[in-house]
Parts: C-alpha cells; sequence; structure tokens
C-alpha cells in the first residue's frame, strides 16, 4: 500500500466559461453509455443489477454517503468492495481529507483481503481540506494505471454541480469509477450517476456468535432505473455480497447439550 501526502493548493473551481462544454460533454458520455452498454459492473446481487440495467456503471462518478457518522465504517466497506469489484488490475486511490483520516481511520491493509484487493494496489493520499480532495480525485483520474478513486470528505455539500460534472467527465474520460465517499448524505444537485446511502445492520446469531457483517444499502438515485433498498450480507467466501436471507434465525439451532453422537440422531 503506498501513502502519499499532499500540501494545501488552490481552490478546486474550474476556468469560468466551460460550463456549457462540459454539460454537452457529460450528455455525449451518458449517451454512449446507454447506447452500447459499455463499462457495467454486476455487483452478483440480482435486484440491484436489474435496477443498475446490468450493473454499477464503470465510467461514472458515483456518490456513496453513510445513514450518520457512525456508519461510517459500514459505507467505507460498501466503497471498497466496489472499487474491489471491477476486478480491474489497475490501481485504486483512496484520497481523505486529514480530519476525516484522524476521526474515521484508513484503510487496513490485510483487511482488504476479504474484498479481494491487493494491498499494492492501494494507494492513500492525504490531504489538507475537502478542495484539495476533489482536485487530487480529479488528477487521479487522469492517470492511465488508475481504474477506481475513492474521495473521502467530511461534508459533501461543498461538492456543487459543477465541480460533480467535472469528476464525471473525467471518470468518463478514463474508462475509470469514481467515488465520492461522505460522512452523511448530501443534498446539493449532483451529477452522479449513483447515490448510496448505507448503514449498519444487525448480524444474524448463531452458536459460534455473530453472523457475516450485514449492511441497509439505499439506492436514492440511478440515472439508469429505479431506486431501493436492500438488506445486504458479506460473504467472506465468495468476497462478495448477497441478499441478506429473509428469515430471522435458522429453523433450528444445532444441539450443542448433548453428545455428538446424540446431537446427530437428534437431528
Amino acid at each position: 500500500m503506498v501513502v502519499v501526502r499532499l500540501s494545501s493548493r488552490a481552490a478546486f473551481p474550474p476556468p469560468s466559461g466551460i460550463v456549457s462544454a462540459l454539460k454537452r460533454a457529460i450528455r455525449s458520455i451518458e449517451t454512449d453509455t446507454d447506447r452500447d452498454g459499455r463499462a457495467a459492473i454486476p455487483l452478483g446481487v440480482s435486484p440491484i443489477d436489474e435496477a443498475l440495467g446490468g450493473g454499477l456503471v464503470r465510467a461514472a462518478f458515483h456518490e456513496i454517503a453513510a445513514a450518520r457518522e457512525s456508519a461510517m465504517a459500514a459505507a467505507s466497506g460498501f466503497a471498497l468492495a466496489l472499487a474491489a469489484g471491477a476486478k480491474d488490475s489497475r490501481a485504486v486511490v483512496w484520497i481523505a481529507e486529514d480530519m476525516g483520516r484522524i476521526e474515521n481511520g484508513a484503510p487496513y491493509g490485510p483487511g482488504l483481503d476479504d474484498f479481494g484487493l491487493a494491498s499494492e494496489r492501494l494507494v492513500t493520499v492525504a490531504t489538507a481540506q475537502s478542495r484539495d480532495v476533489l482536485w487530487a480525485m480529479e488528477e487521479a483520474l487522469r492517470c492511465r494505471p488508475v481504474g477506481a478513486v475513492v474521495g473521502e470528505i467530511r461534508n459533501t455539500d461543498r461538492v456543487d454541480l459543477l465541480a460533480s460534472r467535472r469528476l464525471s467527465l473525467a471518470a468518463g474520460r478514463s474508462d475509470a469509477c469514481a467515488f465520492l465517499l461522505g460522512t452523511a448524505p448530501g443534498t446539493q444537485p449532483s451529477a452522479a450517476a449513483t447515490r448510496w446511502v448505507v448503514a449498519a445492520a444487525p448480524s444474524l446469531a448463531g452458536v459460534a456468535g455473530p453472523g457475516p457483517p450485514r449492511l441497509s444499502v439505499h439506492l436514492t438515485r440511478n440515472r439508469r432505473g429505479p431506486v431501493g433498498s436492500w438488506l445486504l450480507e458479506f460473504n467472506r467466501a465468495e468476497r462478495r455480497f448477497d441478499l441478506a436471507p429473509s428469515l430471522p434465525q435458522p429453523v433450528a439451532d444445532a444441539a450443542c447439550d448433548r453428545p455428538h453422537r446424540a446431537a446427530a440422531v437428534g437431528a
């Protein structure tokens, strides 16, 4: 895992007079994507893939927010799963401002294996302010060896429509995923292809202790289809999310207060 430190730089806003050109370029990218169906990344969960028109659009900008600040770990895990789900050998760049890293921590190298993401593919970047996160995201998306960029920002309302259009355009040109990860759902208009709100959910209790991690996932914006909500369970063996079972607990727990043979006969 490579760690990079950026110093503060000038504000993010682009040169004046290019808003119309950005709009035309974004419309062109969206039209091409809808026409030839390129760059869909299936999540492996049928209802979600159907809602997304086959999967998450790769060459696009997406927003992921924690339902509340305490759910940031769940939202970060979901973002990592999506970034790793492309099965792309290119690098994943994780960019976060200093205060966010202090409050929420940083991706843990050995834990990346659960998502099928080799630690040597992850590059982490630290910035001083949120505007630096946006600039670094755009610059990373211009690099051909980068397949996904995750920008972690505390206040997503600082990302206006123009900034999101710039990131959407950069992602489309590089055939890479851009994810903006926030500690709370944004309220600003956005050019994001999808908007997700993620919270932790109780795991299924079993004989051996808590079951697999669960997430409550809400798709609140979808440019290619309907929105929806799902309860997901992480499958460590397959390194992907599945729909959580509808039953709150197993029909019958294994007998644990009898000898092994008697338990087998009773079962």
